[in-house]
């Protein structure tokens, strides 16, 4: 910016006043002049109080012209220093900018650290390894003293001024005029700005020192916006790195579904391994969210986007089976309304958490548990019939004796404790038999993720590697009341029995459908459907499927398929199968929503 002075002839020549010469106004400079306006306005008040301070400034009327052109020059400074919100520019902008203004040599610019003490931020002309030498004293004094004091410091000639005449620095480097004023936001001190100069051809005025005050009062909130604006930003980047080192994916939404913001854990858990690349990665924020999946995976997040949107209420589904790929991960998820979002009223953040690892450990508990449980029955059914046994192979030992000692009355004896203990064993499997068929802790639990648990169980295993699994499960189903233990027994058993017959086709692909649907009237009811495309039953066979010991395999006791049925009947449905051979077999479970009471 250049300079021009002015010249009052009713002023001393002491009193001629440098100010910012008129300049033509930029092409690009689309300032709202009513801003000007009332920055101007700002400016008068604050020139206003100054002048009480300097009340000989008041009674030039001279200066009304000149005032306005400083005014200007600070309102032209004050945007250029606001421009820009990086603290390092503001604090280089503020001190170049002062320098100019106020045609100073030398000049540098001290911020209050944290525990009180100034610290050097940018220089003008001034070597930083001077500053701690003896001629740099004096002026590092006077910006201490401004800094705790608040009060300006201003000479116009050192060399006469008895406060500072007398230091050596003063003499050695002939400074002529100082000032040093304070950087303040409401009262608050936050640094001081100093100016020198050793040359008569450039004094500072005291006019020159109610228009530096003026200069740092918009300084200072220059460079307060820039240090809140610096907190910001490290405060922003804190959060970021917390978001992105926990292992829970999040991600928010906009109405138009496009994703605003997304950490890395988010990242991974959702994008299939050939979209995993750092461009993509780059791009993702502001794309679509369904960018971020398979495709056969967008229905349930549409569906569940939008019922959280139109509904306003949270959604959770703990137990969320995402298939990508070859690889198929269990999530948690949690979608919510952004209520109080200013930028986005309407935006959702879904919360995601990968619980496969979880699940594993729980259906490995589970069944240990129910290995344990068996092994304790076992033993407890091995040692009663153990006792019947031995009465048995007692009896019979007696028997062949009795008869080579030729004691043939006793023969009955020995005969009748035999049938006796068969009939006794007969009684305790029925009884057994009976146990299963009565025991049934019935609870409400959603029919897709007992189907989605169990087909997550059993598809590692190496005899389903080559079996595709379809499933369908309708959306409108609630909570069935259901022994799950004893229905997920009846799914495995059929599922089973389809991959063995699908196993003794070699010319097709396997594949096993399960589907589930609301029978709605009177009673709500529950259909399943377990369908197969393997060689299909003989419709002899099907007449004689459900009944015990009733079997077509080598190494089959007929018991698999009676049990289903005895289970389901006694959820008061019932199981039918139909088959067309050589091409399927389907059987279909019905049963109540509700168990009667």
């Amino acid at each position: 910016m250049s300079l021009k002075k002015h010249v009052d002839p009713k002023l001393e020549e002491t009193d001629k006043i440098y100010t910012p010469s008129s300049r033509k106004k930029r092409d690009d400079d689309d300032t709202d002049p009513m801003i000007e306006l009332d920055l101007l306005s700002e400016m008068e008040s604050s020139l206003s109080s100054i002048e009480n301070k300097y009340p000989t400034l008041a009674e030039k009327s001279s200066l009304s012209e000149t005032r306005t052109a400083d005014l200007k020059a600070i309102l032209d400074i004050s945007q250029a220093i606001n421009s820009s919100l990086v603290l390092d520019d503001i604090l280089h902008k503020v001190l170049e900018h002062a320098v100019e203004l106020l045609q100073a040599e030398r000049g540098f610019l001290m911020l209050l650290d944290e525990t009180g003490e100034l610290q050097f931020k940018t220089l003008h002309n001034i070597a930083r390894d001077r500053l701690m030498e003896d001629d740099f004293k004096i002026s590092n004094s006077i910006a201490n003293k401004v800094a705790h004091s608040g009060i300006s410091v201003y000479t116009s000639d050192a060399q006469a001024d008895e406060k500072y005449s007398k230091q050596k620095s003063i003499a050695e480097l002939n400074l002529r005029s100082i000032m040093c004023v304070p950087l303040k936001i409401k009262e608050k001190i936050i640094g001081v700005v100093y100016l020198d100069n050793s040359t008569e051809a450039k004094v500072f005025l005291q006019s020159d020192l109610y228009l530096f005050e003026l200069f740092a009062e918009q300084a200072a909130i220059a460079i307060e916006n820039a240090k809140l604006y610096e907190n910001l930003l490290a405060l922003k980047r804190y959060n970021e790195n917390i978001v992105n080192q926990t292992p829970v994916g999040i991600i928010v939404v906009n109405q138009n579904l496009d994703v605003t913001s997304l950490n890395d854990a988010a990242f991974e858990i959702l994008t299939p391994p050939s979209k995993r690349t750092p461009t993509f990665r780059s791009k993702i924020s502001g794309a679509r969210f369904f960018d971020l999946l398979s495709e056969d995976q967008t229905g349930y997040w549409k569906r569940n986007l939008d019922l959280t949107y139109e509904s306003h209420n949270a959604f959770e589904d703990t137990r969320y089976y995402y298939r990508i790929d070859d690889e198929e991960k269990v999530l948690n998820v949690k979608i919510t309304p952004l209520e109080d979002e200013p930028q986005n009223p309407e935006s959702l953040i879904i919360v995601i958490e990968d619980i496969t690892e979880k699940v594993i450990l729980e259906n490995y508990v589970m069944l240990s548990e129910k290995l344990v449980a068996r092994g304790e029955m076992a033993a407890s059914i091995g040692h009663e019939l153990n006792n019947y046994l031995a009465i048995i192979s007692n009896s019979a030992e007696l028997m062949v004796r009795n008869i080579q000692s030729r004691k043939y009355d006793k023969l009955e004896r020995n005969s009748n404790a035999i049938l006796e203990n068969i009939s006794k064993i007969k009684r305790f499997t029925d009884g057994l038999m009976d146990f299963s068929k009565l025991e049934k802790e019935v609870v409400a639990y959603d029919i897709r993720k007992l189907v989605e648990d169990l087909l997550f169980s059993i598809k590692p295993q190496k005899k389903f590697s080559g079996v595709e699994f379809v499933v369908d499960v309708a959306h409108d189903i609630p909570a069935v009341e259901m022994d799950v233990g004893q229905i997920q027994q009846v799914l495995l058993n059929i599922i089973y029995n389809a991959n063995d017959a699908i196993g003794s086709v070699s010319d097709r692909k396997g594949r096993i459908s399960i589907d589930a649907s609301l029978k709605k009237g009177d009673i709500e009811r529950v259909v399943l459907r377990i369908s197969d495309n393997g060689p299909g039953i003989e419709p002899r066979v099907l007449e004689k499927i459900f009944e015990p010991g009733f079997t077509t395999k080598q190494e089959g006791h007929g018991l698999g398929l009676a049990n289903c049925k005895r289970i389901i009947e006694n959820h008061f449905g019932h199981i039918d199968i139909d088959s067309v051979p050589n091409e399927e077999t389907t059987f279909t479970i019905t049963i109540p929503v509700s168990q009667p009471k």
